[in-house]
């Protein structure tokens, strides 16, 4: 939309292009988030105010991804379908935060986390060599 010019300091777009970029901006925020930008009319200053409420995001968030995949055990589900939306939803978190994560990371720590009771079971999970994750859970 070439709009990018109207987030950079002491910008030259025409007024037009500052109304564009802030309808732009605005329709991507949050609810709560709109309100509490309601009176800025400046996209440089809506979008750096955006920046330094968010560019700490993955110092925290990164960290505890990282955490909760290392703890999230198979067993703590009543559903894979259960653990399979939290691994989905950590390894989102990881991704966003520019930690790559393959299907073989997801795969192990899935087999890592069966119960000592289910050593059979993971070993049959082994030995199949799933490549993809998506082809361990229809099997859970």
């Amino acid at each position: 939309m070439s709009l990018v010019d109207a987030i950079k300091d002491k910008n030259k777009v025409s007024t037009q292009d500052c109304a564009k970029t802030l309808i732009f901006l605005r329709h991507h925020l949050d609810e709560g988030l709109k309100l509490e930008y309601l009176t800025i009319k400046d996209p440089f200053v809506l979008w750096n105010g955006l920046k330094e409420r968010y560019d700490n995001l993955k110092l925290v968030t990164l960290p505890q991804a990282r955490y909760d995949l290392a703890h999230m055990r198979l067993q703590d589900f009543k559903y894979v379908s259960e653990y399979n939306f939290a691994m989905f939803r950590i390894t989102s978190k990881l991704k966003l935060c520019g930690d790559s994560i393959t299907d073989y990371d997801m795969l192990e720590q899935t087999f890592i986390t069966f119960h000592a009771s289910n050593m059979d079971l993971q070993q049959q999970y082994r030995e199949n060599v799933f490549k993809k994750y998506s082809e361990l859970i229809p099997c859970g």
